[in-house]
C-alpha cells in the first residue's frame, strides 16, 4: 500500500477522534493524544483506518487490552461495508467457481487493506454496541475443520438476535461482504 499523504493522514484522524469522542463512554480511561500518537508512530496501520473508511467501514475503536496496550478497531457501519460486497470467502474458493465468478474475495481483499476479517467472538463484541448487519451480512473468520469441508461462516442481525451461519466459501451476495479487524 502506498504511504498516506498529509491530506489523508489529517483526514483519517479528525475522522477517528471524532467518533472516538463520540463514543468516549465506552473508554473512560483513554485519551485521544495517546491514542493518536500511536496511530502517528504506525503509518501502515493508519493507512489500514483509511481503507477501512475508504470502503464505507467507518472504523472506531471496538476494544482497549491495557495488559499490552493493544487498541483494536473495527467497522462500525450500520451495514457491511458497500466497498467490500458481492465477495466470495477466499482464493480457493474464488478458483473453484467455474462462471459467474465475483470479482475478488474477502481473504485478500482484507489482506490488501493490512486487516483480518472479524471471527465471532468480536462480531458478537461489536453487536453488544448495537443492532449491525440488520439488512446485510458479514463473512466472519471461518475455523479451519469447517473450511476444509467447503465451508464459511457469516454472521448478521435478525429478530432481535445475533445469527452465525454457514454457506459454501465460493458463494457470494450482494449484501454479503466483510467487516476488518486491526489491531494496533
Amino acid at each position: 500500500m502506498k504511504k498516506l499523504s498529509s491530506q489523508e493522514t489529517v483526514s483519517i484522524l479528525e475522522v477517528l477522534e471524532g467518533r472516538f469522542q463520540e463514543t468516549k463512554e465506552r473508554f473512560p480511561d483513554l485519551n485521544w493524544t495517546d491514542l493518536k500518537v500511536k496511530l502517528e508512530q504506525n503509518p501502515d496501520k493508519l493507512r489500514s483506518l483509511y481503507e477501512m473508511e475508504k470502503t464505507g467501514g467507518e472504523p472506531n475503536l471496538l476494544e482497549y487490552n491495557k495488559d499490552v496496550d493493544e487498541f483494536i478497531f473495527c467497522d462500525f457501519s450500520k451495514e457491511s461495508p458497500k466497498g467490500r460486497r458481492s465477495l466470495c470467502y477466499d482464493k480457493k474458493a474464488l478458483e473453484s467457481r467455474k462462471k459467474f465468478k465475483p470479482a475478488d474475495n474477502a481473504q485478500d481483499v482484507a489482506s490488501r487493506m493490512g486487516v483480518d476479517l472479524m471471527n465471532e467472538e468480536d462480531y458478537r463484541k461489536l453487536q453488544s454496541y448495537g443492532e449491525f448487519d440488520t439488512k446485510t451480512s458479514s463473512w466472519l473468520e471461518t475455523p479451519e475443520n469447517i473450511r476444509k469441508l467447503g465451508g464459511a461462516i457469516f454472521g448478521d442481525f435478525r429478530y432481535g438476535k445475533v445469527f452465525i451461519y454457514h454457506n459454501g466459501a465460493e458463494s457470494y451476495y450482494a449484501a454479503r461482504g466483510f467487516r476488518g479487524i486491526l489491531k494496533l
